[in-house]
């Protein structure tokens, strides 16, 4: 599905809330609050650091997808077309750095 198609179902489903989008500064906070749970989770499975005992997380895929939801919000409610944001994105790493990192062989 392309990122257009998923900033729309976003827009339709956050069009039955007022407000539609809370200010910038506050999406971002709670994107920083999820960005921290996927901390926690990568951390668990992959650090030291392992779950206490009877502690039940969502699992990395879910973290992951929480941090998508509010960064789509952001970019609807700045107007922001993530299809062509990532369009210009890859055209930069394919030019810049395409020469930044050793290549498999």
């Amino acid at each position: 599905m392309a990122l257009k198609e998923i900033q729309k179902q976003v827009d339709q489903w956050t069009n039955q809330y007022d407000p539609q989008y809370w200010p910038p500064h506050e999406i971002l906070a709670h994107l920083m609050q999820e960005v921290g749970e996927l901390a926690r989770e990568v951390s668990h499975l992959h650090g030291v650091e392992k779950k206490k005992k009877g502690h039940k997380t969502k699992g990395l895929e879910n973290e992951l997808i929480d941090i998508l939801f509010p960064l789509i919000c952001l970019a609807n409610s700045q107007g922001i077309d993530l299809d062509k944001a990532f369009d210009k994105m890859m055209d930069k790493l394919n030019k810049r750095d395409r020469d930044r990192w050793e290549k498999k062989k």
